[in-house]
């Protein structure tokens, strides 16, 4: 996705949307998910508004798949419809991050512990090798690969209690503590940390040890959102 500027409108000569080919499913599935990409990595800034026509010309797709990605984005609060006003991209809330984390920790804290006691020497492999991915974004200082790396360490890490569905529903529960910790990564020396707080987790997961690996996992997860209450007056452009 090209380099862009928040505040930039939305035009066909500086695209925020990424082409739909790089999607799969029907045309509304792919105007939706460009849009939500651009609505979670704050391409589209949170309160900016959305013009339905602008991104039809971007896209290069008739009004209806966009008037349906845009109901479908709407059930999921990350855009709010204002009759008689327009369409506007979900300011973050910090109401919706805290019950994310709540939920996400959840999940999480039981699937650690489960995978604490079942975990295959394969599965330890694909955890060490998603680290040293994390390691190289961290030297090159690449927060958008950092952040994938990121995500897949989680997902691999509920996938792994063989439960099919958690994946996904960690993912729902999540979705607006993944749009504002975008905001933190760039702090100086944020990255880093978080690359030793997944280290710390997964020497636990090696020791076989449920009580430190629960422990690492809730320590990681909390620091999140006290580093985002404390970014709110800092950004409150962003923040309802």
């Amino acid at each position: 996705m090209p380099q862009v500027v928040l505040e930039t409108p939305l035009r066909k000569e500086a695209p925020l949307l990424r082409p739909l080919d790089a999607f799969p499913g029907s045309l509304s599935q792919k105007v939706y998910a460009s849009l939500k990409e651009a609505i979670l990595d704050l391409s589209l800034r949170p309160g900016a508004i959305l013009r339905k026509g602008e991104v039809c010309d971007v896209l290069g797709v008739s009004r209806s798949p966009v008037s349906e990605a845009v109901a479908r984005l709407a059930t999921e609060a990350l855009v709010d419809v204002v009759p008689q006003a327009g369409t506007f991209v979900a300011k973050l809330s910090m109401e919706e991050v805290r019950e994310g984390a709540f939920l996400r920790e959840a999940f999480e804290l039981a699937a650690i512990e489960l995978v604490a006691r079942t975990a295959t020497e394969e599965q330890l492999i694909l955890l060490r090798r998603n680290l040293r991915l994390q390691e190289g974004a961290v030297e090159d200082g690449d927060f958008k690969g950092f952040y994938v790396a990121d995500a897949q360490f989680h997902e691999l890490i509920l996938s792994f209690t063989g439960h099919r569905r958690l994946p996904a529903l960690s993912r729902t529960a999540w979705v607006h503590v993944d749009r504002a910790r975008r905001l933190l990564l760039p702090t100086p020396g944020r990255v880093q940390e978080t690359l030793e707080e997944h280290r710390a987790i997964v020497a636990a997961l090696e020791a076989r040890d449920p009580v430190a690996a629960r422990e690492a996992t809730r320590v990681h997860l909390n620091q999140l959102v006290t580093r985002l209450e404390s970014l709110v007056s800092e950004r409150s452009d962003l923040f309802a």
